[in-house]
Parts: C-alpha cells; sequence; structure tokens
C-alpha cells in the first residue's frame, strides 16, 4: 500500500498500498533529477498533447485503493496517496512539483511568493484576487494563519501527520491588505514551498475537533478546477465535476470518477472499461498483461515510490533493542527481493541505498554501506545479543524470537516479498509470522497506531527532502507524526534540524546525507526497491500516465481523450 510523504510524505499500503509522505524524498528543491540519458529511464510518460488535440468532455474513471478515510490531507488519517491524488482536483496547490522534482508556481493561487527577508527569513506571497473558495468568500492572508496554528505543533489536540516547517514559523501576518501575506519564520527553513500545498480554507482548521474530523467524510470547502458531485462510501465511489466557479483553464474532461477496485481485480476492470488506467504496483503479472492488452499502454518513468520495511522500536516491541533491528536488517537480502521484483519489467534491480534521496536524484548517495545483507554478521550479532539458536528459531530467557509482519490483504507483490523475507529470516533463526489485515484497515488500526513487528508499505515522497521526510525520522515524544516505528535520537533530530535550516543547496545536500546515515546507524527502516514507475494506460488518453514527480498535484486541467 502506498503512503505519500508529507510535505507531506505519502505511504502506500505494503508494496499495494501507497502512503504520502508530508514532505519529500528526491530532487534537492529545485535541483531536480538527472538527465533521463544518464539513468537510461524518462523524466515522465504521459502522451504528452496539446489542448485543441483533445475531446472537450468526457468521464475519466480512476482506480483507488479506498476512498479517503479524512479529506484533510494533514490529519494523520489522511496523508494517503489516493487521497492525495483527488484532493489536487479540488483544492489549491499553490506549488506543482514538474516531472523533474523542481517546483512551480501556480498563478491560478498566487501571483508571486518570494523571500523579501533573510535573517530573519521573511516570505511574502500574494494571493490572485480571483482565488475564492467554494463558499463565496475570497482566499486570505487567515487562512495561510489558521493552517499554521493547526500544524506548528503547539496544540496537540490537533492530529496532525507532521508538524515540519509549521513549527519552524514565528508569526504569520496580513501585509498591505488582505490578499497580502507575510510569513516570519523563527528559524530558517530552507524548503517552504514545501508549506501550504495543498492550502486548506481557515474554516477546515477553527478548532481541533473540526480538524480532526469534520472532514472525515467529505472536503466541506473547495477550490480547484473540479468540486465534489457526491461521494458514495456505501458504491465506494466519488465523482467530481467541472466547477463552473473555476477562474483558471478549463479543464477538457467533464468528469472524474474514482471507484475503488481491488488489486487483484485491476486488469480485468480496465480491460472492461470500467477504469481507465492503473499503477501496475510492480506486478510481472500485471506488467505482461498489460503489454497485451490491445487498449492499454504501459508507462514508465522516475518515479517517486520506494518499498521499504519499517520496524517497531517501541519501548514496549521486541525490537526496542537497535541492535537487535540491525541484527534483523542484516539478515535481509535485499538485492535477492529487488531482483525478484523487478528483473523483468527494468535493467536496474539495484537496491535503494538511501531514505532521502532517491535513485536518480543528483544528490543521491547509497549510504547503507555497513548495514547491507551479510548473513554470517547477522547470526553472530544475534549470538552477542543473547538470542541462541533452540530448534528452527532463536530464543532469550525462554522467548522465541518471532516477529509479525503486518501486510495489508490483496496485495500480490506484499505477499510475495513477505514470503521472501520469511525464508531469508529463517536462515537467522528469527520467526515471521504473516498477518494480513484488510487493505482499508492497514494504515489506520495498525501502522498508524504501532500494532506490528514489522511491515511493509511504500512512501510516495517528493521534491522536498526533509520537508517531505523530517515528520517519518523525527523523535517527538509529543508528536509521533509520520514515525510509526518510535525510532529515532537526539543526534538524528539536531541533524535533520541542520539540513532544515541550511539555505546553500550544496550544504544542504551534505547535511541529508549525513542524516541518512544516521537514519541507517539507528535500523530506522529498511529501503529495498525503487518502484518501476509503470502504468497501464488507455492509449486515447492524453497528459496522463507515468508522470515522474508531477503527481503533486497532477494537472487535472490538461488531462483528456484524444480526438
Amino acid at each position: 500500500m502506498r503512503r505519500r510523504m508529507a510535505a507531506i510524505v505519502a505511504p502506500v499500503a505494503a508494496l499495494g498500498l501507497l502512503l504520502a509522505a508530508c514532505g519529500g524524498g528526491s530532487g534537492g528543491g529545485d535541483k531536480g533529477l538527472q538527465d533521463a540519458g544518464t539513468t537510461g529511464v524518462k523524466t515522465s510518460d504521459i502522451n504528452e498533447q496539446p489542448l485543441d488535440k483533445l475531446k472537450d468532455g468526457g468521464d475519466f474513471k480512476w482506480p483507488v485503493d479506498q476512498l479517503p478515510d479524512n479529506w484533510n490531507y494533514y490529519q494523520v488519517d489522511g496523508t494517503v496517496l489516493d487521497g492525495a491524488n483527488m484532493f489536487g482536483a479540488i483544492l489549491p496547490y499553490p506549488f506543482p512539483q514538474n516531472a523533474d522534482a523542481t517546483v512551480g508556481l501556480d498563478k491560478n493561487y498566487l501571483t508571486s511568493a518570494e523571500i523579501v527577508s533573510k535573517d530573519p527569513q521573511v516570505i511574502e506571497y500574494k494571493i490572485n484576487p480571483k482565488a475564492k473558495w467554494s463558499n463565496g468568500r475570497q482566499f486570505s492572508w487567515e487562512d495561510f494563519s489558521a493552517m499554521t496554528t493547526a500544524l506548528n505543533g503547539k496544540n496537540t489536540a490537533y492530529q496532525v501527520s507532521s508538524t515540519t516547517g509549521y513549527e519552524d514559523i514565528a508569526k504569520v501576518e496580513k501585509g498591505t491588505d488582505d490578499l497580502d501575506v507575510k510569513v516570519t519564520f523563527a528559524k530558517k527553513f530552507a524548503e517552504w514551498k514545501s508549506l501550504f500545498s495543498p492550502l486548506y480554507p481557515k474554516e477546515a482548521m477553527a478548532d481541533a475537533t473540526t480538524f480532526n474530523k469534520g472532514w472525515a467524510q467529505k472536503a466541506q470547502i473547495t477550490a480547484g478546477p473540479f468540486k465534489i458531485k457526491n461521494v458514495d462510501y456505501t458504491a465506494k465511489t466519488a465523482v467530481f465535476e467541472r466547477d463552473p466557479n473555476w477562474w483558471g483553464d478549463k479543464p477538457k474532461l467533464d468528469t472524474v470518477t474514482y471507484k475503488v477496485v481491488d488489486r487483484p481485480a485491476l486488469a480485468d476492470a480496465f480491460a472492461n472499461g470500467q477504469i481507465d488506467f492503473y499503477n501496475l504496483n510492480n506486478d510481472i503479472n500485471a506488467f505482461k498483461r498489460a503489454q497485451s492488452d490491445p487498449n492499454a499502454v504501459v508507462r514508465q518513468s522516475t518515479y517517486p515510490d520506494y518499498t521499504h520495511m519499517t520496524l517497531n522500536g517501541a519501548s514496549s516491541s521486541i525490537l526496542a533493542d537497535k541492535d537487535l533491528r540491525l541484527a534483523v536488517m542484516r539478515g535481509v537480502d535485499t538485492v535477492t527481493i529487488s531482483k525478484s521484483i523487478l528483473g523483468q519489467m527494468q535493467k536496474d534491480t539495484t537496491p535503494l541505498g538511501n531514505h532521502l534521496y532517491l535513485k536518480g536524484s543528483k544528490t543521491y548517495e547509497d549510504n547503507s554501506g555497513q548495514y547491507k545483507f551479510d548473513v554470517n554478521a547477522a547470526k553472530a550479532e544475534l549470538d552477542k545479543l543473547g538470542w541462541k539458536q533452540s530448534g528452527d528459531l532463536r530464543a532469550k530467557d525462554g522467548k522465541q524470537l518471532k516477529l509479525r509482519l503486518v501486510i495489508p490483504s490483496g496485495t500480490p507483490i506484499s505477499q510475495q516479498t513477505g514470503q521472501i523475507l520469511q525464508s531469508q529470516m529463517k536462515a537467522i533463526g528469527v520467526g515471521i509470522d504473516i498477518v494480513a489485515v484488510p487493505s482499508a484497515e492497514f494504515f489506520k488500526n495498525y501502522v498508524n497506531v504501532g500494532n506490528f513487528d514489522l511491515t511493509l508499505f511504500r512512501w510516495i515522497s517528493n521534491s522536498f527532502p526533509i520537508g517531505g521526510s523530517k515528520g517519518i525520522y523525527y523523535l517527538d515524544p509529543k508528536n509521533i507524526n509520520q514515525n510509526y516505528g518510535h525510532i529515532g535520537s537526539d543526534k538524528l533530530n539536531q541533524l535533520l534540524d541542520t539540513a532544515a535550516q541550511e539555505l546553500d543547496d550544496t550544504k544542504r545536500a551534505a547535511d541529508i546525507n549525513a542524516a541518512d546515515k544516521e537514519i541507517w546507524a539507528l535500523g530506522h527502516q529498511l529501503p529495498i526497491f525503487q518502484s518501476t514507475g509503470a502504468f497501464a494506460v488507455r492509449k486515447t488518453l492524453g497528459n496522463f500516465g507515468s508522470p515522474g514527480y508531477a503527481n503533486n498535484p497532477y494537472d487535472y486541467t490538461k488531462i483528456g481523450f484524444v480526438k
């Protein structure tokens, strides 16, 4: 599954579901990716078409793993990729990502956004006078102020997925008028473009109850090229339609229909015309079937999506011991897993060696070093820790070394990866019980609350390595953010803070890699492989496919069907 990284980074459920990370994870701000020629993979693959070549109208049928648990992206249950993809049609993203991981400015929302002072750091945002919320209210500096109050971490009643960046803001003020916003930082924050995107209306942030529960079933106020026509949790569908009050370029599509489709049913749903694309999710069987479908084309790009294993280091967990976590990690042969999953779909099957930069980034370094697979070293460390072989499994003080690997049901690659891990762990005397839980409950009832020893899911990252990932690795006892394994240290916190405040791109990249080395040393989580970025897409669909980093948000005004 997939989660999005908050800048926010989003998670994806275990190789099947995606989470959005709140902040980022690949490009170094505006530095972007390496040229496609150096990696052999396209920056994006979307069947780019001029708008006059697209039909006016049509319904784009979009499959999702689940409808949002919360339509407030910043609430801990809301930072999931499916929701983030949907919100791009109905909410403002002032700082859209480009395919190459650079960051733009959407002038439909802001006419400008500039650093007007470096010490203290002050950003001035000028709001487009045409920008209005669906309740008729004009955008205002108060929207920025309300978001900051909700997300700065001072009031823990707000159940936020990340406080990164907002916690560094000293004040938000009205400038020359309500459309002029001045944000002053108490501490420098280099990735300031990661903030306020998506922007929410002040009404959604009014109090903790509204923030946590008021948008649980539906977005109450919108401002985008589309608006909500209906949401049906029983039928598991949501339909968006063109918003006639939208002040920007008119979308080509009439409607977008989001429908929950179980992963094993995706290919059949596409063949039957029930959906217009689907993520191949690194599944070779799905990949081959898409290649043979006469109505489909497989599109691939350098996509910011990677699979990892999170370890639960909470004090009550069997993996609370850092050295035990590291021993377990060294027993995982990520090379074998990568080749097994990716080998028939792309040439590059090298494992991922960095938590904060993905392959393709100009500043990527493989920092896995001494933590790479070494079965003998793993066995020796387990012996040293007192976990002695006793039959098939190791034991200590009468307790067997057996771990619960929680995965979402209906995700074949999660199951396959889990079985490989099970075999590899058996070789070092560690037992793995694979627990498959309903996909709709995977994050909310298991990952978010630490109900696992090990778990697999995918992070969808973005252009902001700190803004997107700090909440995953920063340890704050008062706010878990997205640090589901409860692992960290004061040293790592300081390294992340240092990187966040460094305005020089080269120095910040070095700081970020230093932080990544500490993440490895803590046994925080194990990156396994970066996604193939492969999607099956209807041949008649234009300006959509495998977008590289241009998925935060998708440009809904340009998607359409070729004439």
